[in-house]
């Protein structure tokens, strides 16, 4: 009778993995050389900014260009105008995109590269082309509905303390960047399976998109209004051209008098974005992590 050998078992340690034969682990330096030359080249011309903002000729040191912010003229005014610009835009573009998207993805599939190109085609178009292509019609409107109901509706637009032709503008540029996030939100749900379900309880199709298909996506219509809040913040060239005063031309038309100001407005802007953009980023992380 053969004699059986006892075989020995090391037991496992919790929490390590069991080792598996592959090539030996390299350092990567290349992704620190990458993160380093990014860093250089954002924080470098931020540093830059910031130094000249608080460096006075005669008094050293100084904190009084951000001081002057808040009591400067047309700071509140302008501020307040592209913030409603910007939460009008947000509302627009979500109205719009959201049950396009929606609806090609659960009804007609074959259009979804048609609805793609129609929403990345502003960033094919010239800003400048865009905005002389504006005043054209700004322009033309006045002369030939001066007989007609749509005269007042043609200068209501152009109202100073509202433009509702830079909220029109800023739909159109603020498409693709709201359109790519709200795809691949969509695209992370099931949705054609949580649409069935909802509709199999009886559910109208108001109340699929509103109480389940949207709850779902939240994260990625939070990434769609700051990145639309973002473009509306930063955009200047069609309100300069078209001779409206939002926060980027206020900027710009301090800056020859009050240069300090106006370099610590842009850096005060920036960091309150960046604020937006990690706020952002860690309650889309919690909602993944609870979900």
């Amino acid at each position: 009778m053969a004699s059986l050998t006892p075989q020995v078992t090391t037991p496992a340690v919790p929490g390590t993995a069991p080792a598996r034969p592959g090539r030996p682990r390299r350092p990567r330096v290349w992704r620190g050389v990458v993160l380093l030359l990014a860093a250089v080249y954002f924080l470098v011309p931020l540093i830059a900014s910031f130094v000249f903002t608080v460096k006075a000729p005669d008094q050293g040191f100084s904190l009084d260009a951000y001081g002057e912010i808040f009591s400067a003229e047309g700071f509140a005014g302008s501020l307040l105008l592209s913030l409603g610009l910007g939460a009008a835009t947000i509302v627009i573009v979500l109205l719009l995109t959201l049950p396009a998207v929606v609806a090609v993805r659960l009804g007609a599939p074959r259009w979804r590269p048609v609805l793609e190109v129609v929403c990345t085609l502003p960033l094919v178009v010239p800003p400048i082309t865009f905005v002389a292509g504006i005043s054209t019609v700004l322009r033309w409107g006045p002369d030939y509905l001066a007989s007609t109901p749509f005269y007042q509706t043609i200068i209501a637009v152009q109202d100073p303390g509202f433009p509702i032709v830079l909220v029109l503008a800023y739909v159109v540029l603020a498409l693709p960047f709201a359109y790519r996030s709200l795809d691949a939100g969509l695209g992370a749900i099931d949705v054609r399976t949580l649409s069935e379900a909802a509709r199999n309880l009886g559910a109208s199709w108001p109340h699929v998109l509103l109480r389940v298909i949207v709850p779902n996506m939240r994260s990625a219509m939070a990434g769609a209004s700051f990145l639309t809040l973002a473009l509306v913040l930063g955009e200047f060239t069609i309100a300069r051209l078209l001779s409206f005063q939002t926060f980027p031309v206020w900027i710009y038309t301090i800056s020859g008098a009050h240069a300090q100001v106006s370099v610590a407005v842009s850096v005060f802007s920036l960091l309150i974005t960046w604020l937006l953009l990690l706020a952002l980023s860690s309650a889309g992380a919690r909602q993944r992590s609870g979900s």
